[in-house]
């Protein structure tokens, strides 16, 4: 009974933030989840409809796909081994509008959703991470926010956690018209991942974001099967668990899964880390757009026994997406020093969401 009227309230909440003009956005003209869905590239890349063909991180995505799927080249790697990672956040779903998704869902749980009261201190963070993002100051950025994400859904199932991200992602995105942010992909980031799997490399998501989170945002839409989606990692406990531990705890007739308190935070290290325990295999492709990313690439990259490469997406677009130029010049600068290939998604996208979705007149 509980848990049906979770749904039900769920299905009745209205999900709005106060932070402007969002909420007067109109919801249609994006490319649609399904449209997104059909997305594909043949074996050789020849219809990629979103780069600029004459972009180097084209050229080098689509040489190094013939080198090393040519039986005959010395670079040939077999179907077994090639796999390639991505990062989520900023590589293919936006994250800027204004903030990453999974820190908007914990804002909208925590202080707009008036089926749930947070605990003092969750709400507090929130205030001060809301107020981050309005402002910018670095001062009321109130450190990892992974703990008070995971807390304020602690207890929640399976099927009601997807049903309350699935409603999130209804919600328009700030600064850009027409987009929601389930539909929030770059579409040629979209292509390389249609690319890839028609390539027969197997593409694992490696994001900071929780892993659930990850699985309900991209796994129908990217066919990526949800045992490739690799993320922050909560507890998962039985429902009649309480504090017992697992090890103490057997799970019976009558139990469901929910979710417990955080455990780690994938990034940097952790995301390389996670790579060898869950994929068992060095990659010999990666995709990433932050510092955070920057082990899980290098270790792509470095004493690989096959070709390998690395790609790094600039957020050097300011007229087609909330861009950063300081901060792109240094992910440049990045990707330099490091021997990643940058991709500039100014000059190397034909489009990012499509050309029905613009900044908004407030961000410009």
């Amino acid at each position: 009974m509980k848990n049906k009227k979770l749904c039900a309230a769920l299905m009745a909440a209205a999900f709005g933030f106060g932070f402007g003009f969002a909420a007067e956005m109109p919801l249609t003209d994006a490319a649609t989840r399904a449209e997104i869905a059909q997305i594909s590239v043949n074996k050789k890349g020849t219809d990629f409809k979103y780069w600029n063909k004459d972009a180097a991180s084209y050229q080098a995505l689509t040489a190094y796909m013939k080198d090393v799927t040519n039986p005959k080249s010395k670079n040939f790697i077999p179907k077994e081994d090639r796999i390639a990672v991505y990062d989520m956040d900023g590589t293919f779903l936006c994250e800027t509008a204004p903030y990453y998704f999974d820190g908007m869902l914990f804002l909208n749980r925590t202080l707009h959703d008036s089926n749930y009261k947070a605990a003092a201190s969750d709400r507090e963070f929130a205030q001060g991470l809301e107020k981050f993002i309005r402002t910018k100051e670095t001062g009321d950025k109130l450190g990892s926010s992974a703990p008070h994400q995971a807390a304020v859904f602690e207890g929640m199932g399976y099927p009601e956690y997807t049903a309350y991200v699935r409603h999130f992602m209804e919600t328009p995105v700030e600064g850009l018209t027409n987009l929601k942010w389930g539909e929030a992909f770059y579409l040629p980031m979209v292509e390389t991942i249609q690319y890839l799997q028609n390539n027969d490399f197997q593409v694992y998501v490696v994001s900071g974001s929780e892993r659930q989170l990850v699985r309900v945002l991209v796994c129908d839409i990217l066919h990526i099967p949800e045992n490739r989606i690799i993320g922050t990692d909560i507890e998962i406990k039985a429902t009649h668990q309480g504090e017992a531990d697992g090890l103490d705890y057997a799970f019976k007739k009558g139990d469901s899964l929910e979710r417990g308190k955080f455990v780690i935070k994938n990034l940097q290290m952790n995301k390389t880390a996670a790579i060898a325990r869950e994929i068992g295999k060095q990659p010999v492709l990666a995709f990433g757009n932050s510092s955070g990313d920057t082990s899980m690439l290098n270790y792509t990259v470095n004493d690989n026994k096959y070709k390998s490469a690395a790609f790094f997406l600039l957020c050097d677009d300011l007229e087609r997406e909330l861009g950063d130029s300081k901060k792109a010049d240094k992910c440049r600068k990045l990707a330099e020093e490091n021997g990643w290939v940058p991709v500039s998604m100014r000059d190397d996208f034909k489009t990012i969401y499509g050309e029905n979705v613009t900044r908004a007149a407030a961000q410009k």
